[in-house]
């Protein structure tokens, strides 16, 4: 079963910082299909990029093309937006950030300097950076991550690697 909190404790702020993969979830807050029929939730995997801890109640991460903008989309219409972290190691655990996002240019945000001081795993994967998207974190849950498999992390996916399996 899961514990709530009203903030990020110290606990979930180490799992958050030494995690090398998180998930964002949006969507819009009438929860109707947007206008490309994809759905009303979208979940995007964030990897080459640390999630920034900016206080109890705030996270931040340099996003990066390569996929489409769903977050930002949700985001402009004040959707909830939740992160989701977890550990690959014999400690098992995830973490849940309940809140809102908001996304800034990256050359008109006041965190750019801090996000790009950690970008070198982005440029190296061969995206170009985004915006930066931050989350208002109003509630928080850690449960036990007995689902999650033990794994390593073999590399950051490079653009020329990826695959296009299933774009048309």
């Amino acid at each position: 079963m899961a514990t709530a909190f009203d903030r990020i404790t110290e606990e979930q702020r180490a799992l958050i910082e030494a995690a090398p993969l998180f998930f964002i979830a949006s969507t819009h807050p009438d929860l109707e299909d947007g206008p490309d029929g994809q759905g009303p939730v979208n979940v995007s995997p964030k990897g080459g990029v640390p999630l920034h801890v900016l206080d109890d109640h705030r996270v931040a991460y340099l996003d990066y093309g390569g996929s489409g903008n769903e977050t930002a989309r949700h985001a402009a219409a004040s959707g909830p937006a939740t992160v989701m972290v977890m550990s690959m190691d014999e400690d098992a655990a995830i973490v849940r950030l309940y809140g809102h996002a908001t996304t800034t240019p990256l050359n008109e945000s006041p965190l750019r300097e801090r996000v790009l001081a950690q970008a070198e795993p982005t440029t190296s994967i061969g995206l170009g950076h985004r915006q930066v998207v931050e989350v208002a974190v109003e509630s928080t849950a850690t449960s036990c991550g007995y689902g999650v498999p033990l794994l390593e992390l073999k590399a950051q996916r490079t653009k020329s690697e990826h695959g296009r399996r299933y774009k048309e």
